[in-house]
């Protein structure tokens, strides 16, 4: 069974992003299991944490587990919101606690998707694209096109938090091809 480790950029309770989510972990095929990584319980990030110089600082064992999750997957899938043109700050502080050691990313190589939302027409547009290049610098591939901008996101889901739209849902399972065929290479 291959996993796919599942971030969600929203510690809202009921988030769209994480229904989101929720759907897409429904669209891998059979072979492959997606689960969301819980990330608001994660310390803040600190390089003491890493630095082998400093010694009353302990690795906190959210960090090794996080770290150890994300090494374990085959691929990692970031739902995210936008807030204020850029990612959340609770997805920028897993993204720099898997970053960590240098002699050991846990990004490293990975591959990644990444589908962004907002509840406004850019679909969270400057997130994704402040991810991408953060991602980018771990060697992460991720699938070029399409890209997946969902605009408007409170319309997108029906009373049971499932996606409504038809060709939204068509979308969305391409892009999971897409990423289980970049997975596969």
């Amino acid at each position: 069974m291959k996993k796919i480790s599942i971030l969600v950029g929203s510690l809202r309770r009921g988030s769209y992003a994480r229904k989101i989510a929720e759907n897409l972990a429904e669209y891998f095929p059979a072979g492959y299991e997606a689960k969301i990584v819980e990330i608001g319980g994660l310390p803040l990030y600190s390089f003491d944490y890493d630095d082998p110089e400093v010694t009353d600082m302990p690795l906190p064992e959210e960090y090794r587990e996080f770290r150890e999750t994300i090494k374990a997957c085959c691929g990692v899938l970031f739902v995210t919101p936008e807030n204020n043109r850029t990612i959340p700050a609770c997805l920028k502080n897993a993204v720099d606690i898997g970053s960590k050691p240098n002699s050991d990313v846990a990004w490293k190589n990975k591959p990644a998707g990444i589908v962004s939302h907002s509840v406004g027409s850019m679909g969270g547009y400057s997130a994704q694209k402040n991810l991408r290049l953060a991602l980018s610098y771990f060697d992460m591939p991720l699938p070029g096109q399409p890209e997946v901008f969902l605009g408007h996101s409170p319309k997108l889901l029906d009373e049971n938090g499932k996606i409504c739209a038809p060709d939204t849902v068509a979308f969305l399972r391409r892009y999971i091809e897409n990423f289980v065929s970049l997975i596969e290479k």
